[in-house]
């Protein structure tokens, strides 16, 4: 079978899961929260690579065929014809997407990043029994130590990203459409909308009223809760944020595609003019 394959990537707590569970609606597509299969293909070419010691039985070719050979045994079974993988570090993996795939897309969803901080800090103050695999026990123990792992390099918030600025401003940057959380909440038909144009394909009739999807074993697997469930209707709901002012003001300004300047990449987003600790700012309209 013929199969086209596009990539979920960006923010962690950004709309991923919930901008799957609405393309899954289509029986055209296939879309899941994050996959193993770039995992696989990094553990792979570390194997095949110049500290494996089977590099010499690997030239570039063999290599490229057995990464390819990954992305289509995985999704081997899946009958839909376009098929979404999902992670946050596919946009730090564009130059190799574009020899493996034709004609892939990337949409990438975005938040501001002190409403990603926020929406962790409120995870893990509804499970306060659980101690989550997402900190260690130093870094569990206040706000400011759990943002703080969250957005180093090499945490769940900054490591994704890095990964998103480099594909923003990198050459393949026209493969990418950033959709942001508040945008998609407030404006579904609108947003999917403009999706569908970006991928090429035919627009379909989405329930937006019925929008249910949830992985509760991974979750369970990683000690959080409600990590990745979606409300069964899109709605925006503005609250105030429950971070620390000065944590808030910290984080609210690294949402760097607000300067489009330097990329190609499409961007669906509202400009905000007037930054506030609550999300009921924004006076755009679709």
């Amino acid at each position: 079978m013929s199969r086209q394959y596009h990539f979920i990537s960006g923010l962690p707590r950004s709309g991923s899961t919930l901008l799957s569970g609405i393309l899954r609606q289509n029986p055209r597509f296939h879309a899941g929260i994050s996959s193993p299969v770039l995992g696989l293909v990094n553990g792979a070419l570390e194997q095949m690579g110049a500290g494996g010691e089977s590099w010499s039985f690997f030239d570039g070719a063999k290599r490229k065929r057995i990464c390819r050979a990954l992305l289509d045994a995985y999704y081997a079974d899946v009958q839909a014809p376009v098929v979404f993988d999902t992670n946050r570090h596919w946009t730090a993996r564009l130059h190799q997407l574009v020899e493996l795939v034709d004609g892939f897309k990337v949409i990438c969803c975005v938040r501001n990043p002190a409403w990603v901080m926020d929406s962790f800090e409120s995870i893990h103050r509804r499970n306060p029994f659980d101690y989550s695999r997402m900190f260690n026990p130093a870094t569990r123990q206040t706000v400011y130590s759990r943002c703080e792992q969250l957005v180093n390099a090499g945490g769940t918030v900054g490591g994704a990203w890095t990964a998103l600025k480099e594909a923003y401003y990198g050459d393949h940057s026209d493969r990418l459409l950033l959709v942001d959380y508040e945008w998609l909440t407030r404006h579904p038909a609108r947003t999917i909308e403009l999706v569908y144009g970006f991928l090429g394909e035919a627009p379909f009739a989405h329930d937006f009223d019925n929008v249910e999807y949830a992985e509760e074993q991974f979750d369970q697997n990683l000690g959080v809760q409600g990590l990745h469930s979606v409300r069964r209707k899109v709605e925006f709901k503005p609250r105030r944020s429950i971070l620390p002012p000065d944590l808030f003001a910290k984080y609210q300004d690294m949402d760097f595609w607000q300067d489009q300047a330097g990329t190609a990449a499409g961007i669906v987003a509202p400009r905000r003019t007037d930054r506030q600790n609550t999300t009921d700012s924004t006076k755009d309209t679709p």
